[in-house]
């Protein structure tokens, strides 16, 4: 695992993708939810990188998380809260 970098996820940007939160046992706080991700970008504090949905709406990751990252999916864990962010590809459909 490393800390989370904007170059991770550049090759998400317009891709659709599913996304979910999960809690530290990996159980789901909600559903995986359909999305295209429209832009990534590090929020003006630099503290979290910002995870676009649309214009207007997007989930922030802390920066400090671990990342991981294979072909289909990257995952960011936070340890200070125990939250995974997971965002599969459309095309990889299991959970």
């Amino acid at each position: 695992m490393e800390y989370i970098k904007l170059e991770g996820l550049q090759s998400l940007v317009s891709e659709k993708a599913r996304v979910a939160i999960l809690d530290d046992d990996g159980q789901d706080k909600a559903h995986f939810v359909s999305k295209t991700i429209v832009k990534v970008e590090i929020c003006p504090d630099m503290t979290h990188l910002r995870i676009y949905f649309d214009h207007h709406n997007f989930f922030a990751v802390p920066l400090a998380c671990n990342m991981a990252k294979n072909k289909n999916e990257w995952s960011a864990f936070d340890e200070s809260t125990g939250l995974q962010y997971v965002i599969r590809r459309e095309c990889d459909q299991n959970d």
